[in-house]
């Protein structure tokens, strides 16, 4: 009996051993680059035809290749559909349409399955081009809260206490569309003529609703007022990114442009872009941004129309074609695994209207299932531009990063700790946001940026202040 038990206790702690090291295995695999390597590769992935995408992963996995109607050939050591990965493999489109390509542990255990589009080439006219940017809000923008002095010589804030808040916009007034805020004091003067109330439709972040408001006469101005600052548009200097030859539809800035009291995105309602020359620069250092001083030249001039202001730029069609010196003829655009980390060049406007190319480099990638910012880290080499501007500034939102002739994404921020690096975003979303590729992932509801500031080029707050998560948009 001691006997067969002592035989019972071997084998299991020969068992238990055997566990504890399987487990230790696979927590080394987990947490090891390679696992990482490939469990972080999005579950679904664009490239454009005429490129190639590489996984390079030195680790016992397999590659299995789904070649139902397959658009894509895998090129490897070794035989199809199961390919030892002891080295780089790479992905190269045969032809439009979508293929399904299966990593597995040992050739076995299904371990990441990526969904692979294959679309057709897009050639762009690289930007660079210094622009200036006039937005027209949809209604008016609640800026701020304006106390009046009534007759009796008592300050109150009528539309505060109805509940109207910073950041609200003013749709109508009395079921009259406001666009402007001379229109809006006019509407409100009247009624508080008339001993009427004002009937006040408001966008909040939650949705719209209607607020009733009684004007009161003011003292000092003699007119009457409900007691806030309102704005109803926005104007700043920012850069083109590219534009497509033949539609004319171009994208520019990068980011969401926001209103520089409320840090609001604007909804557009309609806008317009023009020329713009840089005049001057003021330097950026360490916790402080720099800046573009940009001058609108004949605003009255039209280069091209506003349509949409997102999250990754403002988009809209061109008047007609910009010449670059730089890029005279449409380049590739690569999708976001066709871009390497390594050196890149910037195009952007230092100096009156030419546009000049700088060094830098793509430090990381983040790849990105849907569409999000920050998918670059970039760093300014380029001694020129560091001595001219101390590195990334505002007014550089949207200057196209061009990497091995093809055009990869746009600048759109700075760290704040370190002036010469920032972020910037995939010519893949950029595209979608325009409409030349098809915009196949709308679920992006989620608040893409924790602070999006302004690009304007009077935004005057402090970097510490304005930049919490700190980045800058630029």
């Amino acid at each position: 009996m001691e006997k067969n038990m002592k035989r019972f206790d071997w084998r299991f702690n020969t068992r238990l051993i055997w566990a504890m090291l399987i487990i230790s295995v696979i927590f080394a695999f987990c947490f090891s680059p390679q696992f990482q390597s490939i469990y972080g590769l999005p579950k679904h992935i664009r490239i454009i035809e005429g490129e190639t995408a590489l996984f390079d992963v030195n680790f016992p996995l397999t590659v299995n290749v789904r070649y139902d109607d397959s658009s894509i050939r895998v090129q490897t050591p070794g035989s199809l559909p199961i390919v030892a990965l002891s080295r780089p493999v790479s992905l190269e489109p045969v032809k439009l349409g979508q293929s399904t390509v299966e990593f597995k542990l040992f050739g076995i255990i299904p371990f990441r399955t990526v969904q692979v589009d294959v679309l057709p080439p897009i050639k762009l006219i690289p930007g660079g081009h210094s622009i200036g940017v006039v937005l027209q809000s949809q209604g008016v923008i609640v800026v701020g809260n304006s106390p009046v002095l009534n007759m009796q010589g008592q300050y109150v804030t009528p539309a505060k206490d109805a509940g109207i808040s910073v950041g609200d916009v003013i749709i109508s007034i009395n079921g009259i569309p406001v666009q402007s805020d001379n229109q809006v004091a006019e509407i409100i003067d009247e009624s508080g003529k008339n001993n009427r109330n004002v009937d006040i439709l408001l966008k909040h972040t939650e949705g719209q609703q209607h607020v009733h408001v009684s004007p009161v006469l003011c003292n000092d101005t003699k007119r009457y007022r409900i007691g806030l600052f309102v704005r109803d548009s926005a104007a700043g200097v920012g850069t083109l990114s590219f534009y497509e030859p033949e539609s004319h539809i171009y994208g520019a800035l990068g980011h969401v442009i926001t209103d520089s009291d409320t840090n609001q995105p604007i909804d557009c309602e309609q806008g317009k872009i023009v020329l713009a020359t840089v005049s001057g620069i003021q330097h950026g250092k360490r916790g402080h941004p720099g800046e573009k001083i940009g001058i609108f030249i004949e605003e009255d001039q039209l280069l091209g129309t506003i349509s949409k202001n997102t999250p990754f730029g403002i988009y809209g069609t061109l008047t007609a074609n910009l010449p670059n010196e730089k890029y005279p003829q449409a380049i590739p655009v690569a999708s976001m695994s066709q871009i390497q980390v390594g050196p890149a060049k910037m195009l952007t406007v230092v100096d009156g209207q030419k546009i000049d190319q700088f060094d830098i480099e793509i430090q990381k990638i983040n790849l990105q299932e849907t569409p999000e910012s920050k998918g670059l880290v970039i760093k300014v080499t380029d001694p020129r531009l560091i001595e001219k501007t101390g590195g990334i500034v505002q007014g550089m939102s949207g200057s196209p990063i061009i990497q091995n002739d093809k055009l990869v994404g746009a600048v759109t921020h700075v760290f704040v700790h370190d002036p010469t690096s920032g972020y910037g975003c995939f010519a893949d979303w950029m595209l979608m946001e325009s409409g030349i590729i098809p915009k196949k992932d709308r679920q992006t509801a989620r608040k893409l940026f924790t602070f999006s500031g302004s690009f304007f080029v009077d935004n005057k707050r402090s970097y510490e202040e304005a930049c919490p998560n700190q980045t800058f948009p630029i």
